[in-house]
């Protein structure tokens, strides 16, 4: 079986190894010409520089991906998605399965990845999506340590088709979920409570407050996927809870190292200078801003982050607007 991969990145490049591993043969799809070169002829990885199997090929060439194969791994960032979704239409002539890694919500139509894909792709040619989330830094993944993640579709044959693909005994174990809609929200929420997490570290508070802001965030995202038609038990899972923790407390995740730097007195465009990977969550609170001002709902942290983006405030200003706010009960 054949998987073309769009995005030769981080989780790009990790999950072609993995399904290497699990004897699956793939195509990756990249337009950075340096990071074909380095999969083609270094046969290492372009960010973390792990080897990788020597059968492993990259390409600039996307109708070439496309006609290798009817399984579409998306690895791109979010805010590429939609572009590159109708690129691949103006390929794709056969039913085609869609499995999405990247975790957004896009800020202007507030649609998850599986509603954008609906959007750019002819209907006849898609055969299903799924969403393979849940706590996972790629850089680990690559090194082959433990990780559990979820195949969440709304077709449960489909979510069984990848939970297959993806698991093997060694490393990689995979649920399912029919929750497509929780499990997209969890791993797009997670990343904007990851940057309010980091910018309080990058202010040097303590432990109390990143526990303080995870724990609330949880709130948020469940406030989140029940407002977006999701199950409030999927946000107590590996897509919600599961994912947040790991990346709102490692200084492995860009979300949270983003933040960090907000912390310290950067700006977004200070930080995008220095980077050349994307932060999903910075996209991400401007998503859940427009989500908060449509269906009249407080998301506190996300509300006060979204002003420390624009400049209204500072990281400061926020944690007193937080502790100023009524007292109550804590309330689930």
């Amino acid at each position: 079986m054949k998987v073309g991969i769009i995005g030769g990145g981080a989780w790009g490049t990790t999950l072609a190894q993995v399904l290497k591993d699990n004897n699956y043969d793939s195509l990756i799809y990249e337009i950075n010409e340096k990071y074909v070169n380095t999969i083609n002829n270094d046969h290492v990885h372009p960010i973390f520089k792990n080897k990788l199997d020597e059968s492993i090929k990259a390409t600039s060439n996307l109708e070439e991906v496309i006609n290798f194969a009817n399984i579409y791994l998306l690895a791109v960032p979010t805010k590429a998605m939609r572009q590159v979704l109708k690129d691949m239409n103006k390929y794709i002539t056969k039913k085609s399965t869609f499995i999405n890694v990247s975790k957004g919500i896009e800020p202007e139509t507030l649609k998850r990845v599986s509603e954008i894909v609906k959007d750019e792709i002819d209907h006849e040619n898609i055969n299903g999506f799924v969403a393979l989330t849940g706590p996972s830094h790629a850089e680990e993944v690559i090194e082959r340590q433990v990780t559990l993640l979820v195949s969440a579709s709304e077709d449960e044959e489909l979510a069984l088709f990848v939970q297959e693909m993806f698991s093997n005994q060694k490393y990689l174990r995979v649920y399912t979920s029919t929750d497509l809609i929780g499990s997209e929200v969890g791993g797009a929420v997670k990343n904007a409570i990851a940057v309010i997490s980091g910018a309080t570290t990058g202010l040097g508070l303590g432990e109390n407050a990143r526990a303080a802001v995870i724990t609330r965030g949880i709130l948020e995202v469940v406030k989140v996927v029940e407002i977006m038609g999701g199950k409030k038990e999927t946000a107590f899972g590996l897509t919600g809870i599961g994912d947040l923790i790991v990346t709102a407390s490692s200084e492995n995740s860009r979300n949270f190292q983003g933040g960090k730097k907000i912390g310290q007195g950067m700006t977004q465009a200070e930080i995008y200078e220095g980077s050349t990977q994307t932060i999903e969550g910075f996209r991400t609170i401007y998503a859940l801003q427009n989500l908060s001002e449509k269906y009249n709902i407080e998301l506190p942290l996300i509300n006060v982050a979204y002003k420390i983006l624009e400049g209204k405030i500072t990281v400061t200003d926020a944690i007193e607007i937080l502790l100023k706010r009524n007292l109550k009960a804590e309330d689930f």
